[in-house]
């Protein structure tokens, strides 16, 4: 099920666009929104563990390991 997200901050992403192809940078820009699916799971970081998502795009492109904080849901 894909879910309309909005970006609370301005970041770089790693895009990966296919398995054949190298990833692409990409900056999301705060406000912006996007249709995703969204896979979370948790990290252990230097401060104790983060929620963290792998967001699956509408357009077939995906990014991994966006920190919960970084966006919330519009839907």
């Amino acid at each position: 099920m894909y879910h309309t997200i909005e970006f609370a901050e301005e970041f770089t992403v790693d895009l990966e666009v296919s398995p054949q192809h190298w990833l692409e940078r990409m900056l999301i820009r705060r406000g912006s929104r996007r249709r995703a699916q969204i896979k979370p799971y948790v990290m252990e970081a230097e401060d104790g563990p983060v929620e963290v998502a792998d967001l699956f795009f509408a357009d077939g492109t995906t990014t991994r390991r966006v920190s919960f904080e970084s966006f919330s849901f519009v839907d």
